[in-house]
């Protein structure tokens, strides 16, 4: 079996060669790191064109991770928000059901990708950053089913509201370290995978969790998430009769976005993508750098960024670890400033009231991150007419959020 030509597609509108989309990207890491990441761009670009490679990929992906993930009519969803809008509004809502793959959510694409790249360079380790723990289960996961030595980097606050997936992680031979700098949460994780990686670059791969950092991470990410899309254009094919006409993800770093956005950005289909908008618009409350930020180096690249007045990063808070963080990937700053894609956020409370909308309308419980797609999507059906369809990316599933969930709507007075 040798690639389809979906899986060729994915390979178009690639960075320049300084790693740039648009105006943003590039590399900006120390002297250290860049041979490690010209070795990565050079086995990436030999795997892209190595059948081989793909058919190991496209193979786990069918008997280990259990795609395709299938594409979801949630009929009662569809239903309250038609009975709310009125007569000849309500768009049906369709879920891609990423929280049905192998480990719970997206992130174990990118994982399995970067585990067989870490083992065509010849390297035993991979360490990764978490904040959700997604991440840091998938990369565990690869770890574990390749053979590899893993260890994940999560900051202590959310290794105290995303417990289980520490739990997990520790049962698949993972070594967690927690972050206990800064804020303790993804951005300070991340800082301190980086710090790893600079002093055992010939020993260790950093599998990058999203579609963030220098190049060619951005890409790469972004590559292995775009099965998301071809299927998803398959599956509306075939289920809608033609294309959707709106696609919503949540965006924090923003992988899952990136990859069900990809295949749809040269078609007629709108495209939004929701931030964290926290507890209020004001600096330090919410986590939408697209929404309020400014462009500036972070992780390795340009794009956009929340800072302070000293061009500092900020301090950033979401109600979901997995958006917790104060930046985004170039490709999506890139999207914001062309205007392809419509960025928006939402707030912990809308996003908690998601959660438990889609719960208890379709027995599905979505993760903290996936719930402000949920919310973004359910307003949009209801200003849509009754002919039309929206597809919302559900990235992960709800279990590692049931004990913050539940404190938080309870309105412990305990929470952060």
């Amino acid at each position: 079996m040798t690639r389809t030509d979906p899986q060729q597609a994915a390979f178009r509108n690639q960075p320049d060669d300084r790693g740039y989309f648009g105006e943003f990207g590039g590399v900006f890491v120390p002297e250290t790191l860049s041979a490690a990441l010209h070795e990565l761009a050079s086995v990436y670009d030999e795997a892209k064109s190595d059948d081989s490679f793909w058919n190991e990929l496209s193979e786990l992906n069918r008997t280990f991770v259990g795609r395709p993930t299938p594409l979801y009519r949630a009929s009662r969803l569809t239903s309250l928000a038609r009975s709310q809008a009125g007569p000849g509004k309500g768009a049906t809502i369709w879920l891609k059901r990423e929280d049905l793959a192998h480990t719970g959510a997206h992130k174990i694409n990118n994982t399995l990708g970067q585990g067989l790249l870490t083992k065509r360079m010849g390297k035993k380790r991979i360490i990764a950053e978490t904040g959700a723990g997604q991440h840091g289960v998938a990369s565990a996961t690869a770890a574990a089913h390749l053979g590899l030595e893993c260890e994940v980097f999560m900051g202590s606050e959310d290794v105290r509201r995303q417990n289980l997936n520490v739990i997990r992680m520790r049962a698949m031979g993972a070594k967690v370290v927690p972050v206990d700098s800064g804020s303790r949460t993804l951005k300070d994780a991340t800082n301190e995978a980086m710090r790893d990686w600079m002093g055992s670059v010939e020993s260790t791969h950093y599998i990058l969790g999203s579609v963030v950092g220098p190049h060619p991470f951005p890409m790469i990410v972004r590559d292995f998430q775009s099965v998301i899309g071809r299927e998803c254009k398959e599956q509306c094919t075939r289920a809608i009769g033609r294309l959707p006409d709106e696609v919503i993800a949540c965006v924090g770093g923003g992988s899952n976005a990136a990859g069900i956005f990809y295949d749809f950005a040269e078609d007629d289909v709108a495209l939004t993508g929701v931030e964290a908008g926290g507890r209020s618009q004001k600096q330090g409350d919410h986590a939408a750098p697209l929404t309020f930020g400014q462009p500036g180096v972070l992780h390795g690249s340009l794009s956009y960024v929340l800072q302070d007045d000293f061009g500092q990063t900020a301090d950033v808070h979401s109600c979901s670890a997995g958006l917790d963080y104060p930046g985004v990937g170039p490709e999506h700053a890139y999207w914001h400033d062309t205007k392809r894609v419509r960025y928006t956020s939402v707030g912990d409370q809308q996003a908690l009231d998601a959660y438990q909308l889609l719960a208890r309308t379709e027995g599905i419980i979505p993760a903290l991150e996936t719930s402000h797609a949920i919310a973004e999507g359910f307003v949009r059906a209801q200003q849509m007419d009754d002919d039309r369809h929206i597809v919302i990316n559900c990235s992960g599933r709800g279990d590692k959020d049931v004990m913050e969930a539940d404190r938080l709507i309870r309105g412990d007075s305990d929470a952060p």
